[in-house]
């Protein structure tokens, strides 16, 4: 490995001006497919197959036509009482020629008529609009009369407003699209700054920023390529973007500051160059790795929606992999001295004294060096208070709840919010229904012949206290299926409502006559959302056996060690459990309510369990193989365990420290969004990214190794002949440089 990533960096060196040219030419081809990645893009992919709620939606599509959907998308007009009457005629027509533009949707226009007395007398109507498509279509048909209604806005004293979930998860999406842009107007300029003072050079700080835009312009090509082979979630450029900065900028920091300290060390900059790159950048090249390994655990889950968010975060990676060990080194080499950090802001750096030379550490001096003398010295009174903090941060895990659904993400004066409210004043129940699919085999009219039944099914959702409404059953022109519609009290996404569909399948449909004979299933949008939240809770063990085997494998091919890996898994489970934990605390709990903008909803949504795991493992992974690599690499040197461990800490904690610090702002410039589930992402990445470079790296990890002394090192030898040998400490590795430094 480290001959062709000599290999590498000689070949980047020679054909520099080339590998840029390329590289400019792949972003200049991929901005205009960038621009329009968004295009095919749904709002579903949350289907869970082989569940009743997606029996019912192929029911719906196969045997009931247009009736599918004809309550999943609604508008509600308001008129304030001055509006005119011409007015209030003129919103109803202005619906129907936005409904008539799109082709999934369809407005009956006695429906119209009847929606146009209802505003001139009652200043309020409920127009349903037929859908003939599945869920994911209906999402995107929402977006679109979003776009022609621009609902909560009055025309003429007249306010539109849309219903049902599609309309839901349609202003979903717009609301986190405006709160991305917003994170990323304040997340850039924090990450230039701090770039800036680590390196003290414009150059050199400019250099991760414009890899990382790099890295997500192709990224956005590449995702609208994939979305014209395959359902692609929108909620995929959001994790591309978070995602994509933070490890351009990270693995680009790694390989630039290790230039910057070969350089310190007096090597010409072809030689520091290459020694960065045979180092840090295989390092680079593993710790990716593990990301990608992490991400790829999420495609265990049977969700189109989270498999397409792993994919697009599986990409960005990659690519910035590739630009920090391929473009890096080339542009280096092209600005010579000007990322070494010898202008006006590396003077005033050291003017205030925010930086020492790499040299400092290794000559056993400054900061870091002797932080991890006085951990090493009391290693079990450093294991038990970094481990105790840790351990009390994740303790409230154990009251750990789930939720899901959309309205939730809305604030109160929201227009989604505002038309699910009107409609629960005007009818008294919620807008989407609990929907009941009867099947009975394939003879036709046998719906009819078990209409005593069916009746008495539909009496018993009738006498639960959960139901508003219920309407009557209506069977399909063969007679082979009927469909009853059973509108909840509350919305879709509600404790009460989810409840009530645990009910029908566990005791109100079970408990009927017509289900001793025939197949009934309970579905609609509430069955989808209680069955999204038991599909990806049930699969969060699989993702954690498959994350952590994987990358203890990895590790252990890289370190060559059975216990570091070992080690490193259960670190980063302490630090993923202490994030989780105050999550708990902070949106289940509400311990900041009312601060920042934060509101508990007394759960966490179950989307962001595998994707905060799967992040925040991969990240760590980082950090870990950045630092058991350099330690790994004093080791081999002269075979001092605590001296290799002082030595690679002190010369990796300030570019570690650095690293998390950009990543943690990045992360933390999503909780001044205002979508809870934003907020839980930022907030959970941010606190695991801050807690593992903190007390893990500069903690745990000395004092376990501290602990463990030769152990840390420990391979069996039968294990030793069958692993592949990467060649980490093979060719003229650390140990050659130190024999002989004159010849480096």
């Amino acid at each position: 490995m480290r001959a062709f990533a000599r290999t590498l960096a000689a070949f980047t060196g020679r054909h520099r001006r080339l590998v840029l040219v390329v590289w400019l030419a792949l972003v200049a081809a991929a901005v205009p497919l960038a621009m329009r990645q968004t295009e095919n893009l749904t709002g579903g992919g949350f289907e869970v197959p082989g569940t009743q709620s997606a029996a019912v939606e192929r029911a719906l599509q196969r045997d009931f036509g247009q009736r599918a959907g004809s309550d999943a998308v609604g508008a509600v007009l308001r008129a304030e009482p001055g509006a005119s009457p011409e007015a209030r005629a003129a919103a109803v027509d202005r619906l129907a020629a936005a409904v008539a533009d799109i082709d999934t949707l369809t407005l009956d226009p006695a429906a119209a008529e009847r929606a146009k007395r209802e505003l001139a007398r009652d200043g309020l109507t409920i127009v349903p609009i037929q859908a003939s498509a599945d869920t994911n279509e209906q999402i995107d048909a929402a977006v679109e009369l979003r776009e022609e209604l621009a609902p909560g806005r009055a025309v003429d004293d007249v306010t539109p407003y849309l219903v049902g979930q599609p309309a839901a998860w349609a202003g979903l999406q717009e609301l986190t699209r405006e709160d991305l842009e917003e994170a990323e107007l304040t997340g850039f300029p924090l990450v230039a700054l701090i770039l800036v003072s680590v390196f003290g050079s414009l150059a050199a700080a400019a250099l991760p920023l414009a890899l990382g835009f790099a890295a997500v312009i192709i990224t956005g090509a590449v995702i609208y390529l994939l979305s014209l082979q395959m359902e692609m979630s929108v909620f995929v450029t959001n994790m591309a973007s978070m995602i994509g900065i933070g490890v351009a900028v990270d693995y680009s920091l790694f390989v630039l500051a290790r230039y910057r300290e070969e350089i310190a060390r007096g090597l010409d900059p072809d030689a520091a160059r290459t020694e960065a790159l045979s180092t840090s950048g295989l390092a680079v090249a593993f710790s990716g790795m593990a990301v990608i390994v992490s991400l790829a655990g999420i495609w265990m889950v049977d969700n189109q929606a989270l498999r397409s968010m792993a994919l697009g975060a599986i990409v960005v990676v990659a690519v910035a992999i590739v630009a920090a060990v391929v473009l890096l080194p080339a542009v280096i080499g092209l600005l010579g001295r000007r990322v070494e950090g010898r202008g006006l802001t590396d003077a005033v750096r050291r003017r205030l004294r925010l930086g020492r030379p790499a040299r400092a550490a290794v000559e056993r001096a400054g900061f870091w060096y002797s932080w991890t003398a006085r951990v090493m010295r009391r290693p079990w009174l450093s294991l038990a208070c970094a481990a105790g903090v840790l351990l009390v941060l994740a303790s409230p895990v154990l009251s750990l709840k789930t939720r899901a659904g959309a309205l939730s993400e809305f604030p109160s004066d929201h227009d989604v919010r505002v038309g699910v409210e009107l409609v629960r004043e005007a009818t008294g129940g919620g807008a989407d229904p609990v929907r009941v699919v009867a099947e009975f085999g394939d003879e036709p009219g046998a719906a009819q012949t078990a209409s005593a039944e069916l009746a008495e099914l539909r009496e018993r959702f009738a006498a639960d206290p959960a139901v508003a409404a219920v309407g009557e059953w209506a069977p399909n022109e063969a007679g082979t299926r009927a469909l009853l519609d059973v509108f909840p009290v509350q919305a879709a996404d509600s404790d009460a409502t989810l409840a009530l569909v645990e009910r029908a399948r566990s005791e109100i449909v079970p408990a009927s006559a017509l289900a001793a004979g025939e197949a009934v299933n309970v579905g609609g949008e509430s069955a989808r959302i209680a069955d999204v939240r038991d599909q990806i809770s049930g699969s969060m063990g699989q993702i954690l056996a498959f994350i952590l085997g994987l990358s203890f494998v990895l590790l252990m091919l890289m370190l060559r060690s059975v216990l570091l890996p070992l080690k490193a898994v259960v670190m980063n489970l302490l630090s993923i459990g202490a994030a989780f934990g105050v999550l708990v605390a902070v949106f289940e709990w509400g311990w900041l309510d009312g601060f920042a903008g934060f509101e508990s909803s007394g759960a966490l949504d179950t989307i962001n369990l595998p994707l905060i795991v799967a992040v925040v493992f991969g990240l760590s992974m980082d950090y870990e193989v950045f630092l058991l690599s350099r330690i790994r690499e004093r080791h081999l040197i002269h075979g001092d365990n605590k001296r290799a461990v002082a030595e690679g800490l002190a010369t990796s904690a300030p570019t570690i420290s650095s690293a998390a610090l950009i990543m943690t702002c990045v992360f933390a410039v999503f909780v001044l969004t205002g979508v809870p589930s934003i907020k839980e992402l930022g907030v959970g990445l941010a606190i695991a990214i801050a807690l593992d470079a903190t007390l893990v790296r500069l903690v745990l990890v000395p004092a376990t190794m501290q602990l463990m002394g030769r152990w840390n090192w420990w391979l069996p030898r039968w294990l030793d002949r069958i692993l592949p040998d990467l060649g980490f400490e093979s060719g003229e590795g650390p140990r050659d440089r130190a024999a002989a430094p004159a010849e480096a």
